[in-house]
C-alpha cells in the first residue's frame, strides 16, 4: 500500500501511528530516555524506565490470563505504580477501573459486580479493604499488592514486573478503545461507569496544552486523587509533551509540607481546590518559599473573591486559570482566566475550543443569553457511554447531545454561570455527593421511614450533607453517633450526613415529591457548629 507521495506504508506498523499515551511514553523513551517522567516520594522514574516497566507488567498480565477488554480495579493511593498499571493494562487493551479509596466495602462491591472485574491492584494500607471486597463479592480471582502483604494469597507487584520471560507482543490499540472506566454517581443512587477512550484522553491533552501552558520542560504537581479524572486527566498533557509529573501522596492536606515539596521539586504548575489554595496562600505569605510556579489552577468548587485576591497577591507572576467540567467529558468543558476571575466572579468561564456547547430548554431549544437552561455538550472528549447501561446512556445523549445536568445562564460575552443543578448533588471538599445515593442508604436503616438529603454551607468544605428524616413507627429517637456503624458499612465517610434533623413529615408537592427548596430554606443554613 502506498500513499500519494509514493511512500510504502506497510513498512511502518499502524500501531506506531496510534495517537494515545502508550505510544507517547514509547516516543519519549526513545527520544529523551533519561528525562524524568514521574517523581514520587524522592524516587524518579525516567521515560525509559517507565516504558520498560509497563511493557514488562503488560506481559505479566497477559501471562496471568488478562485479555483485551478485561477490567482491572485500581484500589490505591496516588503513587508511581498507579500510572504503571494504567499504562500496562492499556498496552494489552485491558481497562483500568479507578476506585475511590474512601468508599465502603459494599460500595466497591457494587463496582466489582457492575464492571465484571476479577482482579484488584492495591497496596499494603488498603489490602484489608481489598480483601473485604473480595469476600463480599466472591468473584475476585487475583489481588495484586504493592508492598508487603499479610495475605499470602496476594500477588507481589514487584515480583510480577520481573516475572514474565516472554516479551510483550505488538498489540494494535485503536484510538476508540476504552482506556478507562471512571465511575460517577448518578441521581438514581447507583454509580455509572463512564467509558473514556484513548481518543477522549487525547482530546483532553489538546485541551490542557494551551490552558496549562505545558511544554517539555514543565514540572506539574499532581495533588488531585488519581481515582478522579482530575488526577489522571491532568496528566494527559504532561505525558503528551514528555514533561515531568510530580505525584503527591494522598493524606491529610498540609499546606506547609506541600509548599516545601513544590520548592524542592521546582514545580511549575499545580491544580488545587479553593479551600486548599486559601491555606496555601496563607502559609506562603507567612513563610515565603522560592517557588517556580508559572501556572496556578483551581476548580471543583466556587472560589470567593477573597481566595482569588489572595492567589493573585501571593503568586503575582503565575497565570491563574479555573477549570470546570465533569467525568463524562474527560473532564474540562469550560475555563476561566485569572484576568476575568474577579469581574466575572461566580462564572466557570467560557467553553473551551475543543468542545461544542449549547444552553437549552427541556425541548432542546436554545435559550437566549441571560436565560437559564441546561448546558449540553458535544466534542472529541465526550465519553462513548456508560458501561453496560444502555438506558443511562440513552438518557445522557437524548437529542444527540450529552446532558450535563447543570442549569446555567450565559452572558453576552459568552461566560457561563452555574445557577442550579438539575442533578441533586452536593460538592463537599471537591467531592461530588449525590443526594439520592445517600438517601438510598438511609432508607435501609431500620429506624428510618423517610429521608431527604440537603446541602448546608460549610466554611471549610464548601458544603456538607444534612439528613432530614422521619423515624419509623415506634421509634422515639435517633442520633448520628448511633448511626455511625451503619453509615461506615454502607457509605464512604465523606458522604456521611454531618447533621441529623428529625421531623414528623417531609414537605411534599401535589405529585408527592419532596420539596427540597423548603428543606434547604429551613435547615440548609442552620448554624450547627460543624467543624469536622
Amino acid at each position: 500500500m502506498t500513499n500519494p507521495l509514493g511512500l510504502d506504508l506497510t513498512a511502518e506498523p499502524l500501531r506506531s501511528r496510534r495517537n494515545h499515551w502508550n505510544n507517547q511514553v514509547q516516543r519519549h523513551a526513545a527520544m529523551r530516555p533519561d528525562h524524568d517522567a514521574l517523581r514520587f516520594m524522592g524516587k524518579s522514574t525516567s521515560w525509559k524506565e517507565l516504558d520498560d516497566r509497563t511493557r514488562a507488567l503488560g506481559a505479566a498480565l497477559l501471562d496471568r490470563g488478562v485479555e483485551f477488554g478485561d477490567r482491572i480495579l485500581l484500589l490505591m493511593l496516588n503513587r508511581t505504580e498507579y500510572v504503571e498499571l494504567t499504562m500496562a493494562a492499556n498496552l494489552i487493551g485491558a481497562i483500568p477501573v479507578p476506585v475511590n479509596i474512601r468508599m465502603a466495602p459494599a460500595e466497591i462491591g457494587f463496582l466489582v459486580s457492575d464492571s465484571g472485574a476479577k482482579m484488584i491492584v492495591t497496596e499494603t494500607m488498603l489490602a484489608p479493604l481489598a480483601d473485604a471486597v473480595a469476600q463480599i463479592t466472591g468473584t475476585i480471582e487475583t489481588i495484586i499488592n504493592v508492598g508487603e502483604s499479610a495475605n499470602d494469597a496476594h500477588v507481589d507487584y514487584e515480583g510480577l514486573v520481573t516475572s514474565s520471560t516472554t516479551p510483550l507482543p505488538d498489540i494494535d490499540i485503536p484510538e476508540d478503545t476504552v482506556a478507562l472506566i471512571m465511575y460517577t454517581s448518578g441521581t438514581t443512587g447507583k454509580p455509572k461507569g463512564a467509558m473514556l477512550t484513548h481518543q477522549n484522553l487525547q482530546a483532553q491533552a489538546v485541551t490542557c496544552l494551551p490552558l496549562l501552558d505545558t511544554d517539555a520542560d514543565s514540572v506539574a504537581s499532581c495533588v488531585a486523587p488519581m481515582f478522579h479524572i482530575a488526577g489522571l486527566g491532568s496528566m494527559t498533557a504532561t505525558i503528551y509533551m514528555g514533561a515531568t509529573t510530580v505525584i503527591h501522596p494522598l493524606g491529610n492536606f498540609d499546606p506547609e509540607q506541600l509548599l516545601d515539596q513544590l520548592e524542592a521539586e521546582g514545580t511549575t504548575s499545580i491544580f488545587l481546590v479553593p479551600a486548599q489554595w486559601q491555606a496555601v496562600c496563607a502559609a506562603q505569605q507567612a513563610r515565603p518559599r522560592d517557588l517556580k510556579l508559572t501556572l496556578t489552577s483551581w476548580g471543583a468548587a466556587p472560589a470567593s473573591d477573597t481566595v482569588l485576591r489572595a492567589m493573585a497577591e501571593t503568586f503575582p507572576d503565575a497565570k491563574n486559570i479555573a477549570v470546570f467540567g465533569q467525568t463524562e467529558m474527560s473532564p474540562i468543558t469550560c475555563a476561566l482566566e485569572g484576568k476575568d476571575a474577579l469581574r466575572k466572579l461566580g462564572s466557570v468561564g467560557k467553553v473551551v475550543p475543543n468542545v461544542t456547547a449549547r444552553v437549552v430548554d427541556p425541548m432542546m431549544n436554545d435559550v437566549a443569553p441571560g436565560e437559564v437552561g441546561e448546558i449540553v455538550y458535544r466534542g472529541p472528549s465526550m465519553m462513548v457511554g456508560y458501561w453496560q447501561n444502555p438506558e443511562g446512556t440513552a438518557d445522557a445523549f437524548a437529542g444527540g447531545w450529552f446532558h450535563s445536568g447543570d442549569l446555567v445562564r450565559q452572558d453576552e460575552e459568552g461566560f457561563i454561570y452555574v445557577v442550579d443543578r438539575a442533578k441533586d448533588m452536593i460538592i463537599s471538599g471537591g467531592e461530588n455527593i449525590y443526594c439520592a445515593e445517600v438517601e438510598n442508604a438511609l432508607f435501609g436503616h431500620p429506624k428510618i421511614s423517610e429521608a431527604a438529603i440537603i446541602g448546608r454551607a460549610h466554611e471549610k468544605w464548601g458544603e456538607v450533607p444534612v439528613a432530614v428524616v422521619v423515624l419509623a413507627e415506634g421509634v422515639d429517637d435517633l442520633t448520628l453517633e448511633e448511626m455511625e456503624p451503619y453509615l461506615n458499612e454502607n457509605l464512604a465517610r465523606f458522604k456521611h450526613p454531618k447533621d441529623l434533623v428529625v421531623v414528623d413529615e417531609l414537605p411534599r408537592n401535589a405529585g408527592g415529591k419532596v420539596v427540597k427548596p423548603t428543606l434547604r430554606e429551613t435547615y440548609g443554613s442552620k448554624d450547627s457548629g460543624l467543624e469536622h
